[in-house]
């Protein structure tokens, strides 16, 4: 046994010998020089880490958290899971037509190619084959599965009011999103607004937006969530007769009735008013006794969305904020059923007690949100690197994950990274970045070369790109 002995030692010295300067080339980049970086490879055939710096420390993960979402949703659902959203009468009263959400936020999505008002057509056709056309409707939309509290206490002031941080209710409409769509010809006057698609009732802009010649988007909505006064600020490229930006819906559920309203009209049926469920939530919170406002009878048409493993490919490939944080309140209300009961947070209490219970410690995570928007969300790479080793040597779904990364060179947000590098097509992997934040989180995979990795750099002083080339080149020696 002697020289076997020999060899392994001999082995590990001369790796240990070659991965130090590598590792230390990264950590002593200009561009990291005064950084917080974290750094964890694992050797997913003997599940023994092989590189680490500070692998310990809680950094702010930025999307990366993601990884940590749609993998306990894969595990908890299965990646066969759908959501359904049924259509049925209230028995107290059959004229009244309810919109049961369980949540789905792909409802007249954009993000699978479909053309977004299908859902409205399919209920529409739907309902008039069983409902009389001579009487008159109301639509009471039960959006309450949530609760009310769409966004994450911790997001910031500057995204609050925007797309990529759009609220997640019980129903979803159009990934809870709508665009401005501004004038910008004319270089000598503030953007002028033509219109929002879709149309919304009642909202209105504060515009302080200027022109710049970069050609850059800097535009921001800011606005509370059910509030229907926007203040827009930041400035957006001149000499455009169309250019739009993109702001959260304020009550998705109220857009989704009238919607569904004005596609049973144009049906033939009179609809004479269009409720959510919030004001009796709002009633009911001081008085739990006080009966609910609905009864649900028959369903009458379901509405079934994608499964869960094609909806974890939206969310890593393209960083999906907002099927993330439906996700992550989908988790939270399986265990708390109670609409009254915080959904994010019982969503975030199950991830920490789910990973604790695979022997994972859970010390270094505080979650204030599911997809990462929120900084001060923290993980440590070693965390991350437990829970990819996991998901990819014990997971049920180990395949359902690993495809839903996306692939370096290739998919969604890393398109643009590792292209022409060695390693680059071998690696699968969630990026994560937001202010003075850069993540990268993943596999690579090449042959019998199988690794779990995941690198953090908080606080750089250099350029993004800067930190971005850093990281590929410290990949490229794997």
């Amino acid at each position: 046994m002697k020289p076997i002995t020999f060899l392994l030692f001999f082995c590990a010295f001369v790796y240990a010998g070659y991965s130090q300067p590598v590792l230390q080339h990264l950590l002593n980049d200009p561009a990291l020089k005064h950084a917080s970086v974290g750094v964890c490879v694992t050797d997913l055939n003997t599940g023994k880490e092989v590189l680490r710096h500070d692998a310990e420390k809680s950094l702010t993960p930025a999307s990366t958290l993601k990884l940590i979402t749609t993998a306990t949703a894969l595990e908890l659902f299965g990646e066969n899971y759908r959501y359904k959203t049924d259509i049925a009468l209230d028995t107290a009263d059959p004229s009244r037509i309810l919109v049961l959400g369980s949540g789905d936020p792909t409802l007249g999505s954009e993000a699978f190619g479909n053309n977004p008002n299908a859902f409205f057509t399919y209920i529409t056709e739907a309902l008039k084959n069983v409902l009389p056309g001579d009487n008159a409707y109301s639509i009471y939309v039960v959006d309450n599965l949530f609760g009310y509290d769409g966004i994450s206490p911790e997001w910031t002031w500057i995204d609050i009011g925007n797309y990529y941080a759009s609220g997640a209710y019980g129903i979803s409409i159009f990934d809870n999103s709508y665009k401005i769509v501004f004038d910008t010809s004319d270089r000598n006057i503030p953007p002028r607004i033509l219109r929002t698609e879709p149309e919304i009732k009642g909202l209105t802009f504060v515009n302080h937006l200027s022109l710049n010649n970069s050609g850059r988007d800097n535009g921001y909505i800011y606005g509370t969530p059910f509030s229907y006064e926007k203040t827009l600020k930041g400035d957006i490229p001149a000499g455009k007769s169309r250019f739009s930006i993109k702001g959260d819906i304020p009550d998705p559920g109220l857009l989704l009735g009238q919607t569904l309203a004005e596609y049973m009209t144009r049906a033939g049926y009179r609809i004479e008013k269009v409720e959510t469920a919030r004001q009796d939530y709002l009633l009911r919170f001081s008085n739990r006794n006080k009966p609910l406002a609905y009864s649900v009878g028959n369903v009458l048409c379901t509405q079934t969305s994608r499964p869960l493993k094609e909806i974890i490919r939206e969310i890593n490939v393209t960083s999906n904020n907002h099927y993330t944080e439906h996700l992550i309140r989908t988790l939270g209300r399986n265990q708390a059923p109670d609409i009254y009961a915080d959904a994010l947070q019982q969503g975030i209490d199950f991830v920490n007690d789910y990973w604790r219970q695979k022997g994972i410690s859970t010390s270094s995570l505080t979650m204030y949100d599911g997809c990462g928007l929120a900084p001060q969300n923290a993980v440590s790479p070693a965390f991350l690197n437990q829970m990819l080793y996991y998901m990819y040597t014990q997971s049920r779904y180990a395949d359902a994950f690993y495809q839903s990364l996306p692939q370096a060179g290739k998919d969604g947000t890393l398109t643009n990274f590792m292209q022409g590098t060695k390693n680059g097509n071998s690696i699968h992997a969630k990026s994560g970045s937001i202010g003075g934040v850069q993540c990268y989180s993943g596999y690579l995979i090449d042959k019998n070369k199988k690794y779990a990795f995941t690198i953090m750099v908080n606080t750089f002083n250099g350029t993004r790109s800067q930190v971005k080339s850093a990281i590929e080149r410290f990949l490229s020696t794997l």
